[in-house]
């Protein structure tokens, strides 16, 4: 059978240490009993240990040489192989409007924009599990008063209980990349509403933590239509802090502060 060659223009570092890829498929044994969908299986290292559990696996798989290999290695999946770009898909029907483990072996270029859709398909997606750069699972995993405190740490905890699994070497990948990999889980929390307007929340953690190093009273004035605030309005105690030292409820806080002078 033909291997895959690696594409570069598809950041694909093909995952080559079998130990590594079953420990990363038995991440999703934490959320049992519903399908799983992988994103970029390339050529199935995850996929071969994922189709062992008892449930449905599909795959979603936007190279076509990496379909046409995955068609052939593993016939018995052949009708649940996507050939198509995940940040396109609408997932609402991948399985029939159930909840599924989203998980994979993600690439590095495009995670951030993964997990984004994740948040997107909350209400679907239970939990996911799956590699990505260290420095990104570091990200999401990060706690207020870190460095690495930002807007996907806030943006994903505000919805899922986030693990830091494990670190894994470049070594273990054809071709190696230049950083270390890291395996995480997000499992969805209880929280069901924010007590603020999402889309707000969203709007001014991006804005403040884009000028991550000024106080609250200066990151703000980007968002902010000046002429309508009330005098008092940069008195809270909250606009003398910096984006990381804010928990996620002060940033909630801090919405419902700011919503009626957005801009």
């Amino acid at each position: 059978m033909k291997q895959v060659k690696p594409k570069k223009n598809l950041g694909q570092h093909f995952l080559t240490d079998l130990g590594i890829a079953k420990r990363i498929a038995d991440t999703v044994d934490a959320c049992p009993d519903i399908p799983v969908l992988e994103i970029g299986p390339g050529m199935g290292v995850l996929t071969r240990f994922l189709v062992e559990k008892p449930r449905l696996v599909k795959a979603v798989e936007i190279d076509s040489e990496s379909v046409a290999y995955l068609n052939e290695a593993y016939p018995s999946l052949r009708e649940n192989i996507i050939g198509d770009d995940f940040l396109r898909m609408d997932l609402t029907d991948i399985f029939g409007g159930k909840p599924f483990v989203l998980t994979g072996n993600y690439p590095y270029d495009i995670s951030s924009q993964i997990f984004f859709k994740m948040l997107d398909y909350r209400d679907l997606i239970p939990c996911c599990t799956g590699m990505i750069q260290r420095e990104v699972a570091l990200r999401i995993a990060s706690q207020p008063g870190c460095k690495a405190y930002g807007i996907l740490s806030v943006l994903i905890q505000a919805w899922y209980d986030v693990e830091y699994l494990f670190t894994v070497d470049e070594t273990v990948f054809n071709p190696p990349p230049k950083v270390k990999s890291a395996v995480i889980r997000m499992t969805r929390n209880d929280t069901r509403t924010l007590g603020c307007d999402e889309n707000m929340f969203k709007r001014i953690v991006k804005a403040v933590f884009n000028q991550r190093r000024k106080m609250l009273r200066v990151s703000l004035r980007q968002v902010v239509d000046a002429a309508s605030l009330p005098h008092d309005f940069f008195d809270h105690p909250l606009m003398t802090q910096r984006p990381e030292q804010l928990s996620l409820d002060e940033f909630v806080t801090l919405t419902n502060l700011a919503a009626p002078y957005i801009r």
